[in-house]
């Protein structure tokens, strides 16, 4: 065990773990953020979605040595302020999630995209969420909401 601080959506906390623990299992087991969910483990649904420094990564993957003294922000910390992040927005506005289990790591990875590219093509979008699945296939909703959460980053009027 070791005793690691840990900057979690701009809070310093103290957690003491093994160093191999997985950052998904000490946000839900020893910080209580449960949003962030676990998937399959392996790094390959995207369910555990994170910002480690604003780059979006796999929680269930990422030991929790590799993340002392960076920045992770949760879905928890998605809204900052108490004021949603346009995709939290455009997900709502859109109707996205249908059993909402992916969605998290969904909106994780769109906030990356448009943190990077503000007026992503579906090419950009589809590149960036490909590696996140949603079961229940509603992959053409989240294209829409994403160019519509550029759209309302952007100040322009919702379609």
């Amino acid at each position: 065990m070791a005793t690691y601080s840990l900057n979690i959506n701009g809070k310093s906390l103290p957690v003491d773990v093994a160093p191999d623990t997985p950052l998904l299992w000490v946000l839900r087991d020893e910080l209580n953020l449960v949003g962030t969910k676990y998937g399959c483990g392996v790094a390959q649904c995207g369910a555990c979605t994170v910002h480690i420094d604003g780059e979006p990564v796999r929680s269930c993957v990422r030991p929790i040595r590799s993340v002392a003294g960076r920045r992770v922000t949760t879905i928890e910390g998605l809204a900052a302020g108490g004021v949603d992040h346009p995709v939290q927005v455009a997900w709502t506005r859109l109707s996205v999630p249908q059993c909402g289990y992916c969605q998290a790591g969904q909106l994780m990875s769109a906030a990356a995209l448009l943190a990077q590219i503000p007026q992503p093509s579906d090419a950009d979008i589809d590149g960036a969420m490909s590696g996140n699945l949603c079961r229940c296939g509603t992959y053409v909703r989240i294209r829409a909401a994403v160019h519509e959460a550029a759209r309302i980053a952007a100040g322009e009027r919702p379609r």
